[in-house]
């Protein structure tokens, strides 16, 4: 017969060995506050970039401990107040030790976040624009293998190798594959798992493999096809993280008062949208 929930939970032996369980609980807590102490102190900056010597790295930039792989860094200029994940591999040239020339191979503008995981393989030029966010696991090459010879193996043939380059303000989703010679405008949208590849124009949404456009944004027709939903409304200027705090907290009737405080459009209540907000405080 099968257990129920609670005989299943009656079943199991539970430790009466209360002093056992403290050497595991301190050294869980060393373990953890080691491995935090290990990341703050291992993680890359400007002030500190350890063994790397980056071609430029802007400030307020930080590169997430533990590394990925990463070479060619004089070749790899980054922008200020990046955001580089866990084990981001970030290369510029085919192999570590090369000469690449005078110019930069790899660039990040200011205020790019690579999630963590991703791959940035730059054997020809790459650039990235600035306030592009990029998911977990991305992948972004320059590079191709070519099998142009049927009996010669895929990996020993010389690859095809073609710029890329990620307009600003981009939002590159998890799992993503930015292939050699994509193009991709500025306020792009790419679903994730969405393999990219040639021009992405301006203000699109692209998914798929290969990546298509389903969605875009032009000045005279707008969204096509519409947008499904509202744009999120902006915190009223002047609410405090205490008014935050407390309208979380609200119950159904003071949220529908809240929903009626703005008469005249979404961005400015009526009134003074902090003023309007100190009403609906517990024990106001």
């Amino acid at each position: 017969m099968g257990a129920t929930p609670g005989d299943y939970g009656e079943r199991v032996p539970k430790s009466r060995n209360t002093f056992s369980s403290w050497p595991r609980r301190l050294a869980q807590r060393a373990v953890h506050t080691g491995w935090a102490w290990v990341q703050r102190t291992g993680s890359v900056t400007a002030e500190h970039p350890g063994r790397l010597r980056f071609g430029a790295m802007g400030t307020g930039t930080r590169l997430a401990f533990p590394l990925g792989t990463v070479f060619g860094e004089p070749w790899i200029h980054l922008g200020a107040h990046c955001i580089i994940g866990e084990q981001v591999t970030l290369t510029a040239g085919l192999m570590p030790g090369l000469e690449l020339g005078p110019d930069p191979i790899l660039r990040l503008g200011d205020g790019v976040v690579l999630g963590r995981g991703s791959h940035v393989i730059a054997d020809t030029t790459v650039s990235i624009g600035s306030d592009c966010y990029f998911g977990p696991y991305v992948y972004i090459t320059s590079t191709n293998h070519s099998y142009d010879d049927p009996h010669e193996p895929i990996g020993k043939q010389w690859p095809r190798m073609d710029p890329v380059e990620i307009g600003p303000g981009c939002w590159i989703g998890t799992g993503a594959v930015i292939l050699p010679g994509a193009r991709i405008g500025r306020n792009v949208v790419v679903a994730a798992g969405a393999v990219v590849r040639g021009t992405v124009p301006d203000h699109a949404v692209v998914a798929g493999a290969p990546a298509r456009v389903v969605r875009r944004w032009t000045p005279d027709g707008g969204w096509q096809p519409p947008l499904r939903t509202p744009a999120p409304v902006p915190i009223p200027e002047g609410v405090t993280p205490e008014q935050l705090q407390a309208l979380s907290v609200l119950e159904e009737e003071a949220v529908a008062r809240l929903a009626e405080l703005d008469d005249h459009g979404p961005y400015r209540p009526a009134g003074g949208g902090a003023d309007r907000l100190v009403e609906l405080e517990p024990g106001s």
